[in-house]
């Protein structure tokens, strides 16, 4: 009964041994899984090189951005807000310790460019007015040629009735001058002869009166007519030198003049960060 009780006490003993071997096994065993997660982690965490080279990239890539359509203005505020994004994601780089000089370097970059922009912004805003005082000056000139038109045609009407008028009369006369002519009278009567002379007289006058009121009223239409193409071109002339003046103004809309300052403002921090490495060497500390 002692042995056998020593002999299973030794059993337990084993199983006992054998099972904190294994713990230890597994604990190490964990241990070590633990720290190849550790070391995959750190391996994969970018280098100082590179977070330069992204950061530098990246801000070629905002310099040589283009705006697709006019008016650019509204794109200006996310261009900022990206450029700001970049430049504080490189300062707030662990690895990447800046200094005084390029904290100031970056102030003054990011102020300028926020000047310019509200510059531009400003001078597109001029721009868009101008441009809406175009289609309304171009709307105008529309509108001059149709009273212009309009009060023609009406001329033109009017002058078409009152000719019409005094050619039926001249024609009427000339008829009445013919019967005049036409009509027989007694020779032997002096009173008949003379009747038809006063007449015919009388119709010629009436007739000449007609005519030379004919003339005048194509005359004076035409007149009429001249003066009102002359004011119409002289209103016209007014307006349509104000929109050349316009169009040239407005031409720059479709120009982004911002590529420019955003270029010039992103080469300044690239050769900030760069001025940066050559102060604090290459780790950045």
């Amino acid at each position: 009964m002692s042995y056998g009780s020593q002999r299973g006490s030794r059993r337990g003993a084993g199983r006992r041994r054998g099972k904190v071997h294994h713990e230890k096994a597994k604990r190490k065993g964990k241990k070590h899984r633990s720290g190849g997660k550790y070391l995959l982690e750190a391996s994969e965490s970018p280098s100082i090189e590179e977070v330069v080279e992204k950061t530098l990239g990246r801000l070629n890539n905002l310099g040589e951005q283009t705006f697709a359509f006019s008016p650019f203005s509204p794109y200006y505020k996310d261009w900022l807000l990206s450029l700001k994004s970049v430049v504080s994601e490189f300062e707030s780089n662990p690895d990447v310790k800046v200094d005084e000089e390029f904290v100031k370097e970056r102030s003054q970059v990011i102020a300028d460019v926020q000047l310019k922009l509200a510059e531009r912004r400003r001078e597109e805003a001029v721009l868009e007015k101008d441009t809406r005082m175009l289609a309304k000056q171009n709307n105008l000139l529309v509108q001059i040629d149709a009273e212009c038109n309009q009060t023609i045609q009406e001329l033109a009407s009017e002058r078409k009735r009152e000719v019409k008028r005094l050619t039926r009369r001249v024609h009427n006369l000339e008829e009445e001058l013919e019967e005049t002519n036409q009509a027989k009278v007694n020779i032997f009567s002096p009173f008949s002869r003379r009747a038809k002379s006063r007449k015919s007289a009388e119709t010629n006058r009436k007739l000449g009166v007609v005519k030379r009121e004919l003339e005048s009223v194509v005359k004076e239409f035409e007149i009429k007519q001249e003066k009102i193409h002359d004011e119409c071109e002289k209103k016209k002339q007014a307006v349509v030198e104000q929109v050349r003046s316009l169009e040239k103004k407005v031409r720059g809309l479709e120009i982004d003049y911002s590529v420019k300052d955003r270029q010039v403002a992103c080469e300044e921090l690239v050769k900030a960060i760069k001025a940066l490495q050559r102060r604090k060497g290459p780790s950045l500390q």
